[in-house]
């Protein structure tokens, strides 16, 4: 690899950064890590992670289904609200794929998730049913945590900052291929693959 000037893509260690200090109601974890489903739209599992550019962090929301491991909604947003999180990346998903009998929809326990304005929105579809990690627990969420690790690794970590501009670029290449193809995978969980 020296010799020929490559070398490996390095990732960093999880840090729990979710915000779950708050009043709002948390739900049970019912899903217990059940990540195989033969149905599209039983589960969708969301989560948000930051990225860091030249300009400073940006912050891409997605909601995955676990039925093609498809990437069905997503924002990148420049800040943390529930307006620019959560709910901009279920009008998408919900838009991508339709909800025809009772969803399981899996988040962790972030202000985004738990808020009123979107609560309000879930409830509002009776097919929904909430479920979200215990407290720290990123094993909980596994499948997506998979997901941003590999994004991530491939794209971010031991490459040189890009610009805000350049990274939704990137983001949207990626998650428009990954909505379209079967084919672009990236990222392994309990030895299955993860489509991109």
């Amino acid at each position: 690899m020296k010799e020929q000037g490559l070398r490996s893509k390095l990732y960093k260690k999880f840090k729990v950064k979710t915000n779950s200090n708050h009043n709002y109601l948390v739900v049970e974890n019912v899903l217990n890590r059940e990540f195989l489903f033969k149905m599209p739209s039983k589960v969708w599992v969301s989560d948000i992670t930051y990225i860091h550019t030249k300009e400073g962090f940006v912050y891409l929301t997605t909601i995955m289904d676990l039925y093609d491991r498809k990437i069905i909604g997503w924002s990148l947003s420049e800040e943390m609200s529930t307006d620019e999180t959560s709910l901009k990346t279920w009008k998408m998903a919900v838009k991508n794929r339709n909800i025809a009998q009772v969803l399981i929809f899996h988040s962790d326990r972030g202000v985004q998730y738990a808020s009123k304005k979107f609560v309000n929105v879930l409830d509002s579809c009776k097919k929904i049913s909430r479920n979200m990690s215990r407290k720290g627990n990123c094993w909980d969420n596994v499948v997506a945590e998979s997901f941003f690790k590999s994004l991530k690794t491939e794209l971010i970590y031991g490459n040189k900052l890009i610009s805000k501009g350049k990274m939704k670029l990137e983001i949207f290449d990626l998650s428009e291929a990954n909505r379209r193809s079967n084919t672009l995978k990236l990222g392994r969980t309990e030895n299955e693959d993860i489509p991109l």
